[in-house]
């Protein structure tokens, strides 16, 4: 029956890949808020310090591992690690890489490093949760972090476009291919948000008054802004929900 349980994640445990900051930390407490357990990964258990300070004053139970998402022999040795006394029931695949240059000057390592972290590490990581998974006959809930770029294509940002838009045709594949499985694989498409990673962006204040005339709720999103869409969908709340993306933009992608 339907009600305020139904948002409740108690007795669960989530891995948020990029936890480290921004998106990837707020989400992480978003869960955390809501009973789960959490797991925040980053290249180095260092940068892992703030968030799971933050995690530890909000009482909520927390560790850290570290590794890169673009070697897929990490990704493997870590989780199998992880899930043998831990096992995970929600993956976020927060983790990502953005860089803007002109089409013709993008090299074969820009578009590696942009690509791998974005779209194939994005792959393996739910793959790897998925096989721990399957073994434990485990139902499981993945969200992706997509973005605008799914939908329409930005001018200078094509390795980014490209991997978000391929991220967003895996999440519907694995939906299609994992839900007899039990496992539930969603995306989100943040919008315009202001975070350590974008904020050389935002330091042009024509295109930022620029971009906010495109943006219905004319404001740009903030890091509080994600928890609530994430935590929708790797609850009960939405056990019929699968293969979707849920824009979070204020509008933006409505209004074009």
């Amino acid at each position: 029956m339907f009600g305020p349980q139904s948002f409740s994640l108690a007795g669960r445990r989530a891995l948020v890949t990029g936890g480290s900051r921004g998106l990837g930390q707020a989400i992480a407490l978003a869960l955390g808020r809501m009973g789960a357990e959490v797991c925040v990964t980053s290249r180095s258990t260092g940068a892992l310090d703030g968030t799971l300070e933050l995690l530890a004053a909000e009482k909520i139970v927390a560790k850290g591992v570290a590794f890169d998402v673009r070697d897929v022999a990490a990704i493997n040795s870590r989780i199998d690690a992880l899930v043998a006394d831990w096992p995970v029931d929600i993956v976020v695949n927060n983790a990502g890489f953005e860089s803007v240059s002109p089409s013709a000057d993008v090299d074969e390592a820009l578009w590696d490093s942009i690509v791998d972290t974005n779209l194939k590490g994005s792959f393996f990581v739910s793959q790897a949760v998925a096989r721990s998974m399957a073994q434990r006959r485990a139902e499981g809930a993945i969200v992706n972090l997509c973005s605008l770029t799914s939908f329409v294509g930005i001018p200078t940002a094509v390795p980014y476009t490209a991997s978000k838009s391929g991220l967003l045709g895996m999440t519907r594949a694995l939906s299609a291919e994992w839900a007899a499985a039990g496992i539930r694989v969603n995306a989100i498409a943040p919008g315009y948000f202001q975070t350590e990673m974008t904020e050389v962006f935002y330091a042009d204040e024509a295109w930022a008054e620029a971009m906010l005339g495109k943006i219905p709720q004319r404001r740009f999103g903030g890091v509080d802004d994600v928890g609530g869409a994430v935590v929708f969908l790797a609850s009960d709340a939405a056990r019929y929900v699968t293969g979707q993306c849920l824009a979070i933009d204020g509008g933006f992608l409505a209004s074009i």
